[in-house]
């Protein structure tokens, strides 16, 4: 009888938690949509708003649950001082208080909830993201707010298990004891199995973080996922990826894989080589001195498009557009949303497969038979990497060196000073690539850009840049919902491009022999509002200048992606019948298709893999609308993503031969 008096009254100090702990939750959720309100649609109202926290409440029901099962086996069956389950009501309001508080950041940047870009962090600098946090988002203050909020539930939940339990029930036989426990034990378990399932008894009828996007607003549908329920979305994906679960990818269909990148060529041998082979169809240009292959950090290409020249931030690039000798396509995207990601398309050829190349055993073994590197050298340069933060960043320079590359120059090479924890001003960077021109053969530059990344530390206004005449003109535009941070980013853009403009004019004076192409790492973390079409959020461009480049020498706006870049430079270039290998076509000969991870773009439209959502690109009038077949669109490009991501992640975790061997 001890142990069942002190099981019942457990019971009821566990049930307790769990209130707490699913109203904690609820109430951090309607916080948010209370103060990131801007973000929702202007179709949301709120029956949406109601069906979020509704469903929030049913799928946080989960988070509860685990949370207080660890005090119902600890504390209420084995036996643990009462204390304990004081302890984990308090841990759990302080982690949830402190998660709540990055959420609105987080939010901000990526606009979802704490997603893949979690995982990433656990692999990237660690100590420069801290340093990050602290400058940019406010760590320190959002703890301390955390730290009160955390206050507070404490002496809210503290007085709750002070509450006086209710007394075990008279039983007077051994009957009445085995019946009240039996039906104690049948509760429990369907009590269990309804919070399991996220208030359903099944799990066709319950809710889980794959099925919980039940409004027709992004943001709401972010919002019913707590941060517990995020956290595990984004390990759940990681391990997807891991086991080779990634969209598009069938390896059980590889060889029709290479048969579509082959362009239907009869599949006769079991080795991928032959059918990622390409023969250049002749130079078009003189072959140039150098090359130079720049990824400026987050140059989104929405402060290009002519619905925002008011911001004035990107004149440099568009300067170079205007001139005769260079060529611009919007219909362009990243290989990711990471810079990394971007580098390792770039370096090895292939298009992100949610794989870290860069951490791949099979990356340092030998290289890929799509690397930039063999190529480029056949046609006579050296391969070099410049980069404004540390070569031992994400491992870059290590695998850069064991895909081929001749020389990695980090900023502690070229011994310029340290501007922010990610690396040195882009203006140091460049100055020390120019100067070096001069000790150089030909060569093929990657470089990499670091000035427009948080932290935003760089002084303006000594640059040049009016941040209030930025704010006020930012006034003028919808739905933004930091005016004050988004001009300090747009002034680290303005740097950057004026920056890369600067150089681009500099060392075509000093070499005039040489060939530029410019486009960003990636276009997510800045957004011209709480609203941006995927196109904004996602694209990047591409613009190719030097001498013999013209404006023709392209179809208009050719479609394509970062690992077009290569194939394109070796079309340019190489003499007629010149051998190279690539997943990718040039945009000499683009497939109409450039996609990343997460969303692909066609001649007319942008849409979102593994999605229904899908947008006629600004560049397209509406008025052709009715002549574009969106299903034939989304069908071309499934395709021709599947086939590239499955030779792609075969190359990776199998290698060239397929067929049994």
């Amino acid at each position: 009888m001890n142990f069942l008096k002190r099981f019942f009254d457990g019971l009821q100090r566990d049930a307790r938690l769990f209130l707490f702990v699913l109203i904690l939750l609820e109430f951090y959720r309607g916080l948010f949509i209370f103060f990131m309100s801007n973000y929702m649609s202007e179709e949301s109202g709120a029956a949406q708003i109601a069906t979020a926290m509704f469903t929030g409440l049913r799928l946080s029901l989960k988070t509860a649950g685990a949370i207080t099962l660890l005090s119902f086996v600890f504390v209420t069956i084995i036996g643990l001082k009462a204390r304990w389950r004081l302890y984990l009501g308090i841990l759990t309001s302080l982690i949830f208080s402190m998660l709540f508080m990055l959420r609105f950041p987080y939010y901000r940047a990526f606009q979802s909830t704490f997603g893949l870009e979690v995982v990433q962090g656990f692999n990237d600098d660690i100590f420069s993201i801290i340093v990050t946090m602290i400058q940019e988002y406010g760590i320190i203050w959002r703890f301390l707010v955390a730290l009160i909020l955390t206050l507070l539930c404490i002496a809210i939940y503290s007085r709750l298990l002070l509450i006086k339990t209710f007394p075990l029930p008279v039983l007077e036989d051994k009957k009445k004891i085995f019946q009240f426990s039996a039906g104690m034990v049948v509760g429990i378990f369907l009590f269990g199995l309804f919070v399991r399932f996220g208030g359903s008894f099944t799990y066709g009828s319950g809710i889980n973080w794959e099925n919980a996007g039940v409004t027709n607003d992004v943001f709401l549908n972010e919002c019913i996922l707590d941060d517990a329920q995020a956290l595990y979305r984004a390990r759940a994906m990681a391990k997807r990826m891991e086991a080779g679960e990634i969209s598009g990818v069938e390896p059980e269909k590889i060889a029709e894989a290479a048969q579509i990148i082959a362009d239907n060529k009869e599949i006769t041998e079991k080795n991928l080589a032959p059918y990622l082979e390409r023969k250049a169809k002749g130079e078009k240009i003189q072959k140039p001195k150098h090359i130079f292959i720049i990824l400026g950090e987050t140059f989104m290409q929405w402060p290009m498009l002519g619905k925002y020249d008011e911001l004035l931030v990107a004149e440099g690039i568009k300067s170079l557009i205007a001139e005769e000798n260079c060529y611009y396509s919007r219909n362009f995207m990243p290989n990711g949303d990471f810079t990394s990601t971007a580098i390792n398309g770039l370096v090895t050829g292939l298009p992100d497969v949610n794989i870290r190349v860069n951490y791949q055993a099979r990356t340092y073994d030998k290289l890929y038979l799509t690397a930039m590197a063999p190529p480029l050298r056949e046609l006579g340069y050296n391969i070099d990497f410049w980069y404004g933060g540390m070569p031992s960043w994400d491992s870059i320079a290590k695998m850069s060196f064991a895909q081929g590359f001749d020389n990695f120059y980090g900023y502690p090479d070229f011994n310029a000073p340290k501007q922010t924890t990610w690396g040195t001003k882009d203006e140091n960077l460049f100055n020390a690539l120019l100067n070096h021109l001069d000790e150089e053969p030909p060569t093929v530059h990657l470089i990499m850009t670091t000035t427009n990344h948080p932290p935003y530390n760089l002084d303006l206004a000594a640059e040049g840049f009016d941040v209030n005449a930025e704010i006020e003109t930012l006034k003028k535009f919808p739905n933004i919902d930091d005016v004050e941070t988004l001009a300090v980013e747009l002034g680290h853009y303005w740097y950057m491009d004026e920056v890369i403009t600067n150089f681009v004019r500099a060392a075509s004076a000093k070499v005039p022999e040489s060939l530029f192409i410019v486009t960003s790492d990636h276009a997510i973390r800045c957004d011209p509002s709480t609203h941006p079409t995927i196109f904004e959020h996602q694209s990047v461009p591409f613009v190719m200048y030097g001498a013999g480049i013209t404006k023709e020498i392209l179809p208009p706006d050719a479609v394509g992606d970062h690992i077009s870049i290569v194939p394109t430079i070796i079309e340019l270039i190489a003499p007629k019948d010149f051998a190279y290998y690539s997943i990718a076509p040039s945009l000499f000969d683009s497939d109409g298709v450039g996609f990343n991870n997460s969303t692909f773009l066609t001649a007319s439209v942008a849409g979102q893999i593994d999605s229904d959502v899908i947008e006629l690109l600004p560049h397209v009038a509406s008025n052709e609308l009715e002549e574009v077949n969106l299903a034939d669109e989304r069908a071309h490009a499934e395709e021709i993503i599947g086939a590239m991501r499955t030779v792609a992640w075969w190359m990776i975790t199998k290698g060239l031969f397929f067929g049994g061997e």
